[in-house]
């Protein structure tokens, strides 16, 4: 409701358990009032072994002077496929910070669209994916920027190992009319290993002429110096190698 602050996060777990190959939909609604504060955590593990597919539809509609903050954490295994849709409206003055966490999975696709429709909103955009083994996990994400003076930050990090997969595809969009707008853009990756494969599309679209906006990706692989040198000081590889991809998403935790 209206200016009413919510102290503590609202922690909705989700662990699935069951004994065939199970379906499971969630369809989330958020009503941010104006001047209203909230929290919210989401959180996804599997309990059984069992194949499973999870799709999650969130709608957030953040009216003028509100503030959300949306995390998104999945903890599951690879027999899991999971589709999750995120949809953010922002008015006036709103301030929104979404962050989306992938562990551990088997196929993941991750979609947020976040459209900012008043004056002086502004939101932070972060995910962060550790995975190994096969394991794929897709972020899609588009920020409309449709009117003027409005800011947005989006960072997500992927480290990769083994086997596995990652994409991302970031689109900003500044649409004709949206003067002053500051948009900031980052995709950074590590691939820790030959095989591991990342595949990354940061882009901006940008009809207006007065505004500030970056993008960039780039995708590496561990310093072998740092490694020489954690391992010189008696630290074993693996734990080396733990400590840099730990130090390298530590961004997108804080």
């Amino acid at each position: 409701p209206r200016n009413v602050k919510i102290d503590r996060a609202i922690q909705v777990i989700n662990i699935l358990r069951a004994d065939v190959e199970l379906m499971i939909n969630r369809r989330v609604l958020i009503i941010m009032e104006p001047g209203s504060e909230a929290k919210f955590l989401f959180c996804d593990h599997a309990a059984d072994d069992r194949r499973f597919l999870t799709t999650q539809v969130i709608e957030a509609f953040v009216a003028d002077n509100a503030s959300l903050d949306l995390y998104c954490l999945e903890e599951t295994h690879y027999k899991n496929t999971r589709v999750s849709n995120v949809y953010i409206e922002e008015q006036a003055n709103a301030r929104v910070n979404h962050n989306v966490i992938t562990l551990h999975n088997g196929v993941t696709r991750n979609r947020l669209d976040l459209i900012l429709k008043g004056e002086g909103a502004e939101c932070w955009c972060n995910g962060c994916v550790v995975a190994d083994k096969e394991q794929h996990v897709d972020n899609n994400t588009l920020i409309d920027h449709q009117v003027s003076h409005c800011t947005s930050h989006e960072l997500y990090k992927y480290v990769l190992n083994d086997q596995s997969t990652g994409a991302f595809a970031g689109r900003v969009l500044v649409r004709h009319g949206a003067q002053k707008t500051i948009s900031e853009e980052r995709n950074q990756n590590l691939c820790a290993t030959r095989e591991a494969r990342m595949y990354t599309q940061p882009m901006l679209e940008i009809y207006a002429d007065d505004v500030k906006c970056s993008h960039g990706s780039t995708v590496g692989q561990l310093n072998d110096a740092a490694l020489f040198y954690m391992r010189q000081r008696g630290i074993s590889e693996k734990e080396a190698k733990l400590l840099l991809e730990f130090a390298f998403v530590n961004e997108v935790i804080d």
